[in-house]
Formats: structure tokens, sequence, C-alpha cells
């Protein structure tokens, strides 16, 4: 590698684009647009300019990117919050990838390509970009917005459904034919390894990261966790998925911690500055020959992925009981293809399948979508308020009801049913973690014993281990049912018991099978059915009692771990006498106690709490006083009961509303207005006067008869005065 022209090539896309983001600032366009116009402007395609001496310098570099903005995302996005939007988030990805593949097939026997060329097509159409949709809806400033949340999800279970579609590609690719097999293997595969890393992330990292809390300051803390998502990254590669995919795995386990907010603020700088050179990159695969050469498929193609994804992912929406404005905000917001598309699109070009035309069509259909996303998604209000309008009456009844019949559905429920789903869930955990333990003694600890014992001896222990590792999984696996399942399940009815017990008689001969497959592996399949009953019996008769709590204190740990930041900001973990708990909340700067002291604002008259600590950065005020003000950003450490902390919780981390309209710093200004006969400030001082809260301004000085007089509160404004204020420029016009 050519370290000076690697220095270089990132040094001279820096430099360009931050003289192109800076014009598009000053235009008041989305800044991701600017990346993508820097790119063009600093390829070869561009001769008016220098241009970058090797490519692949900008693709490493972007690369790191593409690492950082998944890792960013994964820490605002949980997989708590995918669970809790999953059903939704599946279906709606589901439609859009079933109706964008059969748009693209038969777009592409429209233009004359091959059933191969058509199929990849249909994929290379059908996923959005994830990370262009994250920067365009963090540059708009609707991160927070509930469609936003929607959108993410989607986009997330459509990455998933990629590394799926990847390999049913290859498979129809090489053997004209779907290998069911081994697309069973590889979405088991990606199951598996996704459970065992979100598993042992979440039980090991808070502990960890909560012990070495003295250590971590802002620069320790960029390190570890800049060191994690990498070291994911790598190990997903080697498990043969996406570095991108083990970014987002370790964002989404920190995401839970007490810690994701301080890793967030840390690693921004890291993701801007790489996430622009990615934006970059995609710029700079813009040929102007293709687009003159091509222009009508790439437009054609161009028009089915904006139409597409806003009808199907609309439609999407609405099946799954969204609203009809999130349901069109979130289709609008999805309009584009991105890096997924080009990673499908090298798959079909390695695999000497896909026409070589067919790439750089792609790419301007990329480039496109992606610069007229942000326009979009501003379009999608204005949409719906028209159709809001125009829709017929009944048609939107009907929409409402059934999106009220689908919200009131989703909160009733069945009670077996929701004892079913957590019985599925636990059984599902908790078997792969149990493969996990097999795989793993089979794979290092078999192999190591055999180098130190005789055959014979070297089988018995292996077994032996093997069964001792799995022997808290077996008993968790197979314990029955508790009698608050019991409870739920027969409020339903005198049938709502059965599945219960039918669960339970399943677990256990799930358990059977695990045990079985580990002695007959080594010895006879008659042999592993005999002990594997009578070790499980074993277990279960003289062993249960104190394996059972040492599984209920893990599982503790692990849902204390999965849940620490909601635990630490409600305090029900930090019980300190009697029902008083300790809870630290982030001041929010919706909050309307900022800026105020801490006696104005009269907290425990109001909540009945106690502010005891206030942390701001570096520094923590112990027991503050009166005189401490909050401003944004501060945890605060809170005492008071379940009830007063959550009334609290929200007036503290309140955010700004999502139409606040603020004003730029350039519109602050120090002019000057003369005061005529007829000026409604005559007679007024500073104060009565409401400059600050009618015209967001204040008086700095007033010119009278050739003299300068300093203002203060008391001075009465007469006619000729001529006043300096320094304010909100365009409301100091109507002043004028």
């Amino acid at each position: 590698m050519n370290v000076e022209g690697l220095i270089t090539d990132l040094a001279f896309i820096l430099l360009l684009g931050a003289v192109v983001t800076i014009l598009f600032k000053w235009i008041r366009q989305p800044v991701v647009l600017g990346y993508i116009v820097a790119g063009f402007l600093a390829s070869p395609h561009f001769e008016y300019l220098p241009s970058v001496t090797t490519e692949t310098n900008i693709d490493f570099w972007a690369q790191i990117g593409i690492i950082a903005l998944l890792f960013s995302l994964g820490l605002e996005f949980s997989f708590k919050k995918l669970v809790n939007s999953g059903g939704s988030a599946v279906v709606t990805a589901l439609i859009i990838v079933t109706g964008m593949m059969g748009a693209g097939f038969a777009i592409g026997h429209l233009l004359d390509f091959n059933y191969i060329n058509s199929l990849f097509l249909g994929g290379m159409l059908s996923m959005s970009s994830t990370t262009i949709i994250i920067k365009a809806l963090t540059d708009l400033g609707l991160r927070q917005q509930k469609f936003a949340t929607q959108v993410l999800a989607v986009l997330i279970v459509e990455d998933l459904f990629a590394v799926v579609m990847m390999v049913i590609l290859s498979s129809i690719a090489i053997n004209n034919s779907v290998e069911g097999k081994e697309m069973l293997f590889s979405i088991g595969k990606l199951v598996f390894f996704l459970v065992i890393w979100f598993l042992v992330g979440v039980y090991v990292l808070p502990t960890v990261l909560n012990k070495w809390r003295r250590f971590l300051n802002q620069e320790t803390l960029l390190i570890v966790s800049m060191g994690l998502c990498l070291g994911m990254s790598v190990f997903s590669v080697y498990c043969g998925f996406s570095l991108a995919l083990g970014a987002f795995v370790m964002g989404s386990v920190l995401a839970g911690t007490s810690y994701a907010e301080r890793i967030e603020h840390v690693v921004t700088p890291v993701k801007d500055l790489f996430g622009a050179v990615f934006f970059i990159s995609v710029g700079m695969m813009v040929q102007p020959h293709v687009l003159a050469l091509y222009w009508g498929p790439i437009l054609l193609l161009s028009a089915v992925v904006i139409i597409g994804m806003i009808i199907f992912g609309t439609f999407g929406m609405l099946v799954t009981g969204q609203t009809l404005k999130v349901a069109i905000q979130s289709g609008f917001s999805l309009t584009q293809i991105g890096e997924f598309a080009f990673i499908i699109a090298t798959l079909g070009m390695s695999l000497g399948v896909l026409e070589k035309t067919l790439y750089p069509i792609v790419v301007a259909v990329s480039v496109i979508t992606t610069f007229t996303t942000p326009y979009f998604i501003k379009m999608s209000v204005p949409f719906y308020n028209y159709i809001e309008r125009h829709l017929p009456s009944r048609l939107n009844f009907l929409i409402d009801r059934y999106q009220k019949e689908a919200g009131v559905e989703r909160a009733r429920g069945h009670a077996w049913a929701a004892v079913l789903r957590r019985y599925t869930w636990r059984t599902a955990v908790y078997s792969i973690v149990l493969i996990a333990i097999i795989a793993l003694a089979q794979s290092f600890v078999a192999p190591w014993l055999n180098g130190l014992f005789s055959p014979s001896t070297a089988k018995i222990v292996s077994v032996s281990l093997t069964l001792l590792a799995m022997a808290p999984f077996l008993l968790a696996l197979m314990m029955p049912v508790s009698k608050k399942d019991f409870h739920t399940a027969s409020a339903a009815g005198s049938a709502g018991s059965i599945p219960c017990i039918v669960l339970t008689i399943f677990r256990f001969l799930i358990a059977l099978a695990f045990v079985i497959y580990v002695i007959s592996r080594t010895y006879s399949a008659r042999a592993g059915l005999l002990a594997a009953t009578a070790a499980l019996l074993l277990v279960a008769f003289m062993f249960s009692h104190r394996l059972r709590r040492r599984m209920t204190s893990i599982e503790t740990k692990f849902l204390d771990n999965l849940n620490e930041r909601e635990l630490r900001k409600s305090g029900k973990n930090n019980k300190i006498v009697n029902d008083l708990h300790q809870a630290f909340m982030t001041v929010g700067p919706g909050c309307e106690f900022v800026g105020q002291k801490l006696m104005d604002s009269n907290l425990r008259q109001h909540f009945g709490v106690n502010v005891v600590s206030i942390n701001r950065g570096s520094r923590i005020i112990p027991i503050p006083g009166g005189c401490n003000r909050l401003f944004p950003g501060d945890v605060i450490g809170v005492i008071g009961t379940d009830e007063q902390l959550q009334a609290l919780l929200p007036a503290i981390e309140a955010e700004l509303p999502p139409d606040n309209k603020t004003i730029s710093l350039d519109d602050v200004k120090l002019t000057s207005v003369m005061l005529s006969d007829s000026s409604p400030l005559i007679g007024r001082t500073p104060l009565s006067a409401g400059l600050r809260e009618n015209y967001e301004a204040i008086v700095v000085a007033v010119h009278r008869d050739d003299e300068f007089i300093d203002s203060n509160p008391n001075l009465i404004f007469r006619s000729g005065d001529l006043l300096w204020l320094v304010g909100n420029q365009k409301k100091l016009n109507t002043l004028k």
C-alpha cells in the first residue's frame, strides 16, 4: 500500500468535500448531496479537476465509514426496540422485498435482460440504503419521529434478508436452481450467530464496563468502544458475514448499557469523518458517458425504485396497523437503493453471470435516488395532507378502523398465546446455547483431550465435560410451567393450561435429544438413550432446586444487563430505603427546567423528589445547592418513589418538538432602529417593551442627542432615539 498516496487521496477528497458541503449548507441543501457531488468532482470522470490517485484507497476509507455508520445505528436502535417493532418490520420488509423483486424481474425482461440478470436486478432494486437514510433523517432532524423508528426497523430486517438473498442468488447462478439445504443452513447460521453474539455480549459487556467505570473517561471510552466495534466486525467476517453486520450487532449490544449516550457522543466525530468518505465514494461512481448512453433504462429504473418503494412501503406499514401518516412517511423515506445493490452486483460480476452494462446502470440509479431521497422525505407530509383531503371518507374510515382494531388486538392478545411465545423464545435461546457448547466441545475440547489421554479415557472425559457444561441449560430448558405462567394460561379457560403441559413435555424431549446426540456420537445410540434418560432424571430430582436457583440468577442478571439503561433511569434496581429508589436521568434539550436554578424549578414541590447529584461532563456536583442550574446533557441523580420517578422522567428527558424551528446564528446580528413618533416602543423601557419575548432581541446602547447611553432596565425610550439591538434580524425588520 502506498501510504503517501493514501494520505494524499484522503486530504484531497476531504478538502473538496469541505468546500462543496459548505456551499450546500449555504444554499440550504442536504449535506449528503454535497458529499455525492464532491465525489463526482474528485473522480477521474470529471476532467477539469485533479482526481484521486488510487480509487482503492477511497474504498478502504469508505469501508471504515460503513462500519462507523452501522455501529452508530446500533447504538440508537437496540435489539429490544427491534423485537418490540419486529412483527411490523418483518412483514413490511417482506412485502417490500417481494414486491420490488417482482417489479425488478419484470423490468429486466422488458429491457431484454436474460433470466439470471433480471433476477439479480430484482435483488438489487429491493434493498434500500441504511446508511443514506440514516444520514438524510439526521440532516432533516427527523430521527426522533415515530416513522423513523419504523423505517430503521425495516432497514435492519432488509439487511438480514440480504444475507439470505445473496445465498439464494449464488445458488441459482451456479446451479440454475435453488439449493434448499444450503439456504436453510445459511439462515440457521445467521440466526445462530446473532443469538450467541447477543447473549454473550449482553451478559458480559455491561458487567465489565461497570467494573471499569472509574477508568472510562472520554478518551478511554472511545478506544474501548471502537475496539469492540472493529473486533466484532472482524469476528463477523471470520464467521462468514459482513463487517457491517458485526458493527451493527456490537452497537446494539452496547445500546442497552448506561454508557450508550456517552459512547454515541465520543464516536460521532469518527462516524462523521469516515461516513463523509463513504458518501463521497458513492459520488465517485457516477459515469457521465454511462448516463448519456443508458439514460432511458436509468430513468425507468429510478422511477420504478421510487414509485415501487412508496407503494410497497406504504402498503406494508398499513397492513401492520400503522396510521396512514406514518405509512406514507415510511414509504417516502425508502425511495433509494444503496450499498447492498453494489454488493449484489459485485457478486453477480464475480460469478460471471451479470452483464457488464448492468453494474454502471445500477450505480447511476443509486446516485439519482440518493440525490432525491431528502426531497421525497420532505414531500411526505404535504402528500399525506393532500391524500387526507381527497381520500374518500369511506376508505379513510376503513383505514382508521383497521389501524385501531390492529392496535387493540396487539394489546389484548390471548393469555395462552403470550405464554406460548415466551416459551418458544426461551426454548430457541437455550437450544442455540446448547448447540454452541456442543460445537465448541467437538471442535476444540475433544481434540485437546485426545492429545492428553488415551482414546477411551479422552472419550469419557470429553462427554462428561460437555454434559457438565450443558447441565444448567438443559435444566433451564426442562423447567416446568411456572405458577405465574400457569395462572396466566388458566385465566383463558380450562383449555388454556393444555399448551403449557404440552410445552413442558416437548422441552423435556428436546433436552433428551441433545444428551442422546452427545453420547451417541461417541458411543452407540442405545447407550445414548439409556444414559440420557438416566442423566436427565438424576439432574431433575437431585439438583433441580440448586440449578434452578442458579439459572434464575443468570436470567435475572441477563435481563438486568439488557434493561440497564432503562433501569438506571427508573431506579428500580437501586433501592435505598423503604420504597425510595435512586435514578439517573439525562436532561433533554426540551426540558422545561433547563437554565433554571434548582430552587426555582420546584422539583421537590411538584414531583416530591430530591436531586442528590449532577454529572456535567467530567465534573460531578454532589449534593447540589439551590443556586445550581440544570443544562442539557446533565445527568442528575434523583431519589424518589417509583411513581414520583416515573412522573419526573418524561419531564426531565424531554426532547424538542419535531417541528421546532430554530434560527441560525447568521440571523442574529447587530442592527439599529430609529424610533419614529408612531413607534410602539415610545414611553416604554427595555423591560416593559418585551423586546426579548416579541423580537428575540436586547438593547445594547441608545444614541440620543449625539451621545451614547448604556442600556438599563429603567431607561424610557423617546421619539428620535436610535436603538442599537442584537437579535433576530427577520423579527427586527418588522420593528423597523
